[in-house]
């Protein structure tokens, strides 16, 4: 029974009668109008605020000796959406991080189901992730790594590139690829064939004719070069033959009256 009741303050002005409010606690607290304490109140059945729950700064709590503590539980207020407290006979509830929310009363934070999260801190729900991805496991939505797409919202995973196409950008359609390169599944980029020198043939590169044509070129020099080399170095050897012998290899000086550079002379005996 309740009987009439204004409001529970410091200055009580009227006769009021709470007993057992919605089974909360069986015990009674009678307020007298000449009260303007706490004098007949119960206090010896003050508990602590259980965890999800916190102090409220009324007489039903402002009585017990210790913060933290109220007349019965249900004097104690809820923690709101978005906060929690895993503690019993708190103050005060937390808020919860980034990538968590609750709802009401809540004595910890729930992580954002997979492909939502919760940018602010004090969250009271989860959001879509924008085109990227979010795995059960994890706080935030994250970007997809090179060569995979996300292009829908609230996905939990990404699509790697499919096979003659590339990604540049994760939050895109893939894009074919050209038809002179290649693009291998997960390509961020098409590869081509170096220019001029070689040519796309199905899934390789191959010479192309005007690199075969100076491979050629370049083989007949070698071997020109190669005989010219050898015929100089063999007219060399015939030139060395055929000088004079004489004198060869003696030092400056006078032979029998001649310098020993002079063409041979019939000395007459």
């Amino acid at each position: 029974l309740v009987g009439s009741q204004t409001t529970l303050s410091p200055a009580v002005t009227s006769t009021t009668l709470i007993q057992n409010v919605t089974s909360l606690s069986p015990t009674t607290a009678i307020v007298s109008s000449t009260t303007q304490g706490c004098s007949e109140f119960n206090t010896s059945t003050c508990e602590p605020c259980a965890p999800g729950s916190r102090y409220d700064n009324t007489l039903l709590c402002a009585c017990c000796s210790d913060p933290g503590l109220c007349l019965f539980p249900g004097a104690c207020l809820a923690c709101g959406r978005g906060f929690y407290q895993p503690l019993a006979g708190q103050q005060q509830c937390l808020p919860c991080n980034r990538g968590t929310y609750t709802s009401s009363g809540c004595s910890r934070c729930q992580m954002c189901p997979g492909g939502t999260e919760a940018l602010q801190i004090a969250a009271k729900d989860c959001t879509p992730c924008r085109p990227m991805h979010k795995a059960p496991h994890q706080a935030l939505c994250q970007i997809c790594g090179s060569g995979f797409y996300q292009i829908h919202w609230g996905q939990e995973s990404c699509t790697v590139c499919p096979e003659n196409h590339y990604c540049p950008s994760p939050d895109v359609n893939p894009i074919l690829c050209p038809s002179d390169a290649f693009c291998p599944e997960g390509s961020s980029a098409p590869g081509y064939c170096m220019e001029t020198f070689f040519r796309k043939s199905g899934d390789t590169c191959e010479l192309a004719p005007v690199t075969i044509a100076l491979l050629v070129i370049a083989a007949l020099l070698f071997i020109i070069l190669i005989i010219v080399r050898r015929r100089q170095d063999t007219d060399g050897e015939l030139t060395i033959a055929r000088t004079p012998l004489l004198c060869k290899e003696r030092p400056q000086g006078r032979y029998y009256g001649f310098h020993c550079d002079a063409e041979p002379v019939y000395a007459g005996w």
